[in-house]
């Protein structure tokens, strides 16, 4: 439902894709506290998502599938019409299949069809829906921004498959090249984070030893402490094209 319109010129709205859970829903969170009407949604989870909603003080819940073209397009509406406007876009949504990265025949061509539409392909087409809304944004209050969850994996060759790193380099690139195309108006900025502790992530015990003993930081991530970095990102007023590699220094060993 929509706000009282008197209300609606105070606030900044923010869509965060993939919010039910991890590192979407902390993001949601800080966003919320913030003083941000926030847009939820999710593939699955509907209930969750309505629960979180109803938690917080401006929020909407939208269930939609962004391996399906109509439903990106259905979602965008639909967030943009809550308060008819759209401030920030978090692009955190996407999907994994962990192959080992010498098995090449696993990594078929459904394979990389699959992570491609919902990890490139579906940002990239929020993006092109978002633009304008984030344009008027700029117009009336600040820069839009854009900030893109990718993968340390995007970065150094490791991650859960090679089409799955393939993917996030692919959003990395697309995050630098429309940083470019969309500024001054729109930032487009990117968090790339390393091990993160959830419940997907709980029993990974190798990668959770490396990050004890490896990383200077001697532990994986909070989905906290990547909704922070993504905080900081849309707070700038000046930067844009960066990939904010999160993986407490991991990569400096």
């Amino acid at each position: 439902m929509k706000t009282d319109p008197a209300i609606d010129r105070a606030l900044r709205v923010a869509l965060v894709t993939g919010s039910t859970s991890g590192i979407g829903a902390a993001i949601a969170r800080k966003l919320s506290r913030a003083g941000y009407a926030v847009v939820l949604h999710s593939r699955h989870s509907a209930q969750t998502g309505r629960a979180m909603a109803a938690e917080m003080k401006h929020a909407i819940y939208v269930q939609a599938d962004l391996a399906i073209e109509a439903d990106r397009v259905r979602l965008m509406n639909e967030a943009i019409a809550a308060w008819g406007q759209l401030d920030v876009l978090i692009n955190n949504a996407g999907i994994s299949k962990v192959i080992a990265h010498d098995d090449l025949a696993s990594a078929s061509s459904t394979v990389w069809h699959e992570l491609n539409e919902v990890n490139v392909v579906a940002p990239f087409h929020l993006i092109t829906l978002a633009e304008s809304a984030l344009r008027d944004a700029a117009r009336h209050r600040r820069a839009g921004s854009i900030v893109n969850i990718s993968s340390h994996a995007g970065i150094r060759p490791k991650g859960a498959s090679i089409p799955y790193a393939v993917s996030k380099a692919a959003l990395n690139h697309m995050t630098r090249l429309l940083a470019v195309s969309l500024g001054p108006d729109i930032r487009v900025n990117a968090v790339a984070p390393g091990l993160v502790d959830t419940p997907l992530t709980a029993d990974w015990t190798q990668a959770q030893a490396l990050w004890r003993t490896r990383a200077p930081m001697r532990r994986a991530a909070s989905p906290d402490d990547i909704a922070s970095a993504v905080a900081m990102l849309i707070e700038s007023d000046y930067l844009t094209g960066e990939i904010l590699l999160s993986d407490g220094g991991l990569n400096l060993t």
